[in-house]
């Protein structure tokens, strides 16, 4: 009688016991999918600020700068064109994020996409400075060679347009150095939390 007992008594420690672990691995689970999701939301919004100031860059600043300058339609067109192509890998690049679902998706799935987008990085960066040399250079021949109205010489206004070139290069370098760092190590995490979600899953 005791035996059954302690019998029944071991069998049903035994179910708490894998119960509590049952709930345990689901906390950590829920745990690590939070952390990732943190860091997903973070990339997809740091890329749409970017988008959104790009876009504002086209949409207003430059159109100003054209107003009110003597700056030639074909220069203010070229570098119009160049931004806006310039943008295409960033466009691809929220396409990708957007389709980044840890609820309907596996973690094998996941990975794949995260590939893509980090392929997708890597050329983005030969992508933008092909097009803001292009477009720097494209202004620069078309202002200087071709736009007689604004009658260029090379006096302090010139140097002032180079200098504040200089100054947008040196700017854009800094911004987009400190946003790769963070880019970097969001991107880390969300690999970190793919490969434990992996585990969860096998």
């Amino acid at each position: 009688m005791e035996l059954d007992e302690l019998k029944t008594s071991w069998n049903a420690l035994d179910k708490r016991l894998e119960e509590t672990e049952i709930v345990n691995m689901r906390i950590v689970k829920e745990m690590i999918t939070q952390k990732t999701k943190s860091a997903y939301d973070r990339i997809i919004g740091l890329n749409i600020y970017t988008l959104v100031v790009n876009l504002l860059i086209i949409s207003l600043v430059f159109p100003y700068i054209f107003m009110n300058t003597p700056i030639s339609t074909t220069s203010f067109v070229i570098v119009e064109a160049l931004i806006l192509i310039g943008l295409t890998p960033h466009i691809k690049k929220i396409s990708l994020l957007s389709k980044f679902n840890l609820d309907s998706k596996k973690s094998n799935e996941l990975s794949r996409l995260l590939l893509r987008y980090k392929q997708t990085c890597c050329n983005e960066s030969l992508w933008t400075i092909f097009c803001v040399t292009l477009a720097f250079a494209g202004f620069y021949i078309s202002e200087l060679c071709f736009n007689t109205k604004a009658a260029y010489v090379l006096d302090n206004r010139v140097w002032l347009v180079v200098g504040l070139t200089l100054l947008t290069f040196a700017l854009a370098f800094a911004i987009g150095w400190i946003q790769r760092r963070r880019h970097a190590q969001q991107m880390l995490e969300i690999e970190q939390g793919l490969k434990e979600l992996q585990e969860f899953e096998s």
